[in-house]
Order: structure tokens, then C-alpha cells, then sequence
């Protein structure tokens, strides 16, 4: 079982970088923060809200040394037309897990129905899982909470409940 503080699982899958089709590995992201989430399904109603909320927030991501990866059980055509239809252009990639590996390796995939929950992962720069968030299909993530909890996980220190960039923290522990 998938928990926090041990290495997130390894995965390569391809997708979708602007209108190119790409192989994406979780290890290239060596010395980077990941934000990686999961969704159900591409041409969705929750989701595109979640995917273009990502992409209007992704120079702060950027800012705070993050990469962000979205992925659903899709095949990487599926996320050019829907891209392409519906989303308009992107800053990070779509990825494919068509096989549900990803998916099921992470722990949120729906096997009778052959989708992902909403899972969202934060991955530190040495490739730990720090961070695990899973919504049911009907609500979607928090931009602001992400952020708010990566920059938190950024200074090694304790955080207290609501903190925000700046505030005081608790010190080390």
C-alpha cells in the first residue's frame, strides 16, 4: 500500500505536451517538485475545471521548482482531441495510463469501472511521496490548497492548521 514518506512509484506513460505526443518517467523529475494528479475521464464535467485551474496557476508551480502532471485512464489521442476541442493549449502534459497500471500502483483505481479517482500526489525532489490527497469523483481539488501545502512542505519546518507563505511556523519539531 502507497503511503506517504516512502518513493512514489515509478511510472513512464506517454502523452501530451502541447500538441506533441511525448514518454513521460516520474524519474526525469529528479531535483524537482511533482504535483501529479489523476482524473476520471477526459470530456468530463469536473474535470476540465480542475485541468485549466492547474493551467492558469502554473507559473506560481513553476516558481516553487514544481512540475505538474496530469493523468487519466485515457488513451494520449483521446487527450490531443479533447485538448484540442476543449481545453485549449496547456503548460504541462496529459498523460496516458491506458493500461490503469499508474493508476492501480497509486491505489485509486475504481476496478469495476476502469477509472481513477481524483488522487493527488505532491513528490519531493528525491522522488518521496510527501503528500497524498483522494477526492470522490463528484468534487474537485483545491489549486490554492495544492499550493498552499507544497510551499509548506518547501521549508521543512512544522506548519500549523490554515498557515500561509510567511506566516510563522512552528520551527523543526
Amino acid at each position: 500500500m502507497l503511503q506517504v514518506g516512502q518513493p512514489a512509484p515509478d511510472f513512464t506513460l506517454e502523452g501530451v505536451i502541447g500538441k506533441d505526443f511525448k514518454e513521460f518517467t516520474l524519474s526525469d523529475y529528479q531535483g524537482k517538485w511533482v504535483v501529479l494528479f489523476f482524473y476520471p475521464l477526459d470530456f468530463t464535467f469536473v474535470c476540465p475545471t480542475e485541468i485549466v485551474g492547474f493551467n492558469e496557476r502554473h507559473e506560481e508551480f513553476t516558481r516553487l521548482n514544481a512540475e505538474i502532471l496530469g493523468a487519466s485512464v485515457d488513451s494520449k489521442f483521446s487527450h490531443l482531441a479533447w485538448i484540442s476541442q476543449e481545453l485549449g493549449s496547456l503548460r504541462y502534459p496529459l498523460l496516458s495510463d491506458i493500461t490503469k497500471e499508474v493508476a492501480r500502483n497509486y491505489g485509486i483505481l475504481i476496478e469495476k469501472q476502469g477509472i481513477a479517482l481524483r488522487g493527488l500526489y505532491i513528490i519531493d525532489p528525491s522522488g518521496v511521496l510527501r503528500y497524498e490527497l483522494v477526492h470522490d469523483l463528484s468534487v474537485g481539488r483545491s489549486v490554492d490548497e495544492t499550493l498552499r501545502v507544497l510551499e509548506g512542505l518547501q521549508t521543512g519546518e512544522l506548519c500549523p492548521m490554515n498557515w500561509r507563505k510567511g506566516a510563522e511556523t512552528l520551527g523543526k519539531g
